[in-house]
């Protein structure tokens, strides 16, 4: 921790005497408390990677972040901590890994833990006025009142003279939504992108890739007015601004896929020269920083800058202030249900080498997930792999199964299209990367690997954090079920029957995905297991169960299977978290699903308030059965930005 000369001292004492008590001295030490606490301005934007002219993209337009940057420090390893809005902000807000509190997966509603605060929350506690102008879109519900105010006019210019303020301004130009949107008038030239090489080298392509620069450069213009409004306002000198996006770029393979492509975000935060006690050695003006930041250090950060201790049950480092933290060796992703589509996934980096764990390997990268597919890009990629017209690296993001593991050299392979997981000459990071990862889920007590229906059941009418935190769940062994389960170069039937008997159902639910996962032979082995697990106590494991049995039993079996999933068809009185999951299982059975037809089509998702945010993705799962059946799909729920 930084030493500070005797005033500095006595001015964050009296500070903290008051943020943590309560008491106000006086009007002339309320004064000075305010005068030595710097105002924090955020400025944030939807879906880009680092790619602005100050990391050196000379494609990129984007004067006004680039002056930022030359009197800043530009972060070149910031991580958001999922490749989607809603859990990375909700990482954001709590200074929490999702996965610890539940609620890793889009647009879902987790309660959290009691006590537990929003960054936000201990700002105004202090005294600070905290706007948010405009998105929010957490997964864990509101822990009392966190802004003062949040919405299209939330600004800091409706404090109380003198009070301090913490601002964010959101702009959602660069959104997913804007990169397809037409017509367009293309500023950046589409000939001159740089494709990268997962991507097929078409019009369509270089088309979205272009829209998506220029929808940069319109958003720096708009970061610029901002801070121009703040100098005008005669604020610049008292106030430290953070730039960054919320996750990679809104391009397939990059949103909601936890690769660098998906987590490497730009970062760039000034501290005026009267604050600069408040930064570490490595910040410079104008410099580069290399140290991992991750999107759970940023909550934890603002509370350093002010002079409040980050609680304890934050999980993120401070990067900045007074309680700055040393660097971590490691960032960590994730990825769950992305909108209507299951999956597993954890990475982590080193800041040089990526390490993917893909623990449901029999599901494709490039799933179905109907938003993604409104993107041009998206739909000619998969037109161009169903034709057989791409090369090995294209191809990946759309073939069965995919690599249990995968390892990238980001220093050679920037677009982690050759993995090095089988190369003898890295089995040592590989190695070393995994057992990092594992440790990192054990300890973090990682929820993602209960079926999603069970984060909440197993909760009961409290937190799931508290349930995960507790002896009563099982993690180590429910983690080595899936990491069995998802080892597709073993086959260990025996030990996957082994499981189905587990009197853990998460465990017994990650048995039947290695069978499901293995394909017929495994099946064959496992049948009667198999057949038997249809009648399990948990809908989760009967529902792979019968999945599994439709895949691969004979017409008789698959009947069995279809008359169980018809029943968790209809989410009353099982919740829609089943409800998906068997509407999943059917989808993919696609036309063998034909016996239960009439059940989908009468099927009407609507949602309670509760489960209102997943309402949309059971009409999108019913379109899409429909679809394969040949029946009309015209008709349904419209699409939101996500």
């Amino acid at each position: 921790m930084r030493r500070y000369g005797s005033w500095k001292t006595w001015a964050i004492a009296l500070g903290v005497l008051w943020w943590t008590t309560g008491m106000v001295p006086d009007a002339v030490g309320q004064a000075a408390a305010e005068q030595t606490r710097p105002n924090i301005l955020w400025i944030t934007c939807e879906d880009i990677g680092p790619h602005l002219g100050c990391y050196g993209d000379p494609y990129a337009d984007t004067p006004n972040l680039d002056r930022l940057a030359a009197k800043g420090t530009i972060y070149i390893r910031a991580w958001s901590t999922a490749p989607v809005c809603a859990p990375a902000r909700t990482a954001i807000i709590s200074g929490m890994y999702p996965s610890s509190t539940g609620s890793e997966h889009m647009r879902s509603l987790i309660t959290p833990p009691e006590g537990v605060k929003f960054y936000p929350q201990f700002l105004r506690e202090a005294g600070y006025y905290c706007t948010n102008n405009s998105k929010e879109d957490y997964n864990l519900e509101k822990p009392g009142q966190v802004w003062d105010e949040s919405s299209t006019k939330a600004h800091w210019k409706n404090r109380r003279p003198g009070q301090p303020f913490f601002a964010i301004f959101n702009f959602t130009v660069t959104h997913e939504s804007q990169v397809r949107r037409r017509p367009h008038r293309w500023i950046h030239d589409p000939a001159r992108v740089r494709v990268p090489a997962y991507h097929p080298d078409t019009i369509e392509v270089r088309q979205d890739w272009a829209q998506y620069y220029d929808n940069i450069t319109t958003m720096d213009r708009m970061a610029g007015e901002k801070l121009k409004e703040l100098e005008e306002a005669g604020l610049a000198d008292d106030t430290i601004v953070f730039f960054y996006g919320d996750h990679g770029p809104g391009m397939p393979r990059c949103k909601r896929c936890p690769y660098n492509s998906g987590l490497q975000v730009p970062l760039i935060v000034y501290i005026p020269p009267k604050f600069q006690h408040l930064a570490p050695p490595d910040y410079k003006p104008g410099g580069r920083s290399s140290r991992l930041v991750s999107f759970v250090d940023l909550g934890p950060t603002v509370l350093s800058l002010v002079g409040i201790k980050p609680p304890a049950y934050m999980q993120g480092r401070p990067f900045l202030g007074v309680y700055a933290a040393e660097p971590p060796a490691y960032l960590f992703g994730l990825r769950g249900r992305m909108d209507e589509r299951y999956d597993l996934i954890r990475s982590v980096t080193d800041g040089r080498f990526v390490y993917i764990r893909n623990f449901m390997p029999h599901l494709p990268w490039g799933q179905h997930v109907e938003y993604m597919f409104e993107t041009p890009t998206t739909r000619v990629w998969k037109q161009l792999f169903d034709e057989g017209k791409l090369t090995p690296e294209q191809a990946y993001f759309w073939q069965v199964p995919k690599a249990t593991e995968e390892l990238y050299d980001l220093a050679t392979d920037p677009d982690e299209v050759h993995n090095l997981a089988a190369d003898p000459a890295y089995q040592g990071k590989l190695k070393e990367l995994r057992a990092v990862l594992r440790e990192h889920i054990l300890q973090t007590r990682d929820l993602g690997f209960l079926p999603e229906d069970e984060i909440h059941a197993r909760a009961g009418n409290g937190s799931p954090y508290r349930y995960g935190q507790s002896k009563d769940y099982p993690l180590e062994r429910i983690l080595e079920m899936a990491e069995l389960a998802s080892d597709l170069k073993s086959e260990q039937i025996d030990k996957l029957l082994h499981g189905l008997q587990d009197s853990d159902s998460a465990v017994r639910y990650w048995a039947v995905t290695g069978i499901l996962a293995r394909g017929q032979k495994a099946y064959d082995a496992a049948r009667e297991p198999v057949l038997h697990a249809l009648d399990d106590p948990a809908p989760s494991v009967q529902i792979v169960a019968a999945w599994t049995i439709g895949r691969y039993g004979s017409p008789e079996e698959l009947q069995r299977a279809l008359d169980v999933l018809k029943v968790f068809v209809d989410y009353e009185g099982k919740g829609p978290y089943l409800s998906m999951l068997a509407l999943n299982a059917l989808n993919d059975l696609g036309t063998k699903s034909e016996p239960v037809k009439s059940v989908v089509e009468s099927f009407n998702p609507e949602i309670r308030r509760e489960h209102g945010r997943l309402g949309e993705n059971l009409f999108k799962l019913k379109r899409s059965i429909l679809a394969k059946l040949g029946a009309d799909t015209t008709t349904g729920a419209a699409t939101t930005m996500r």
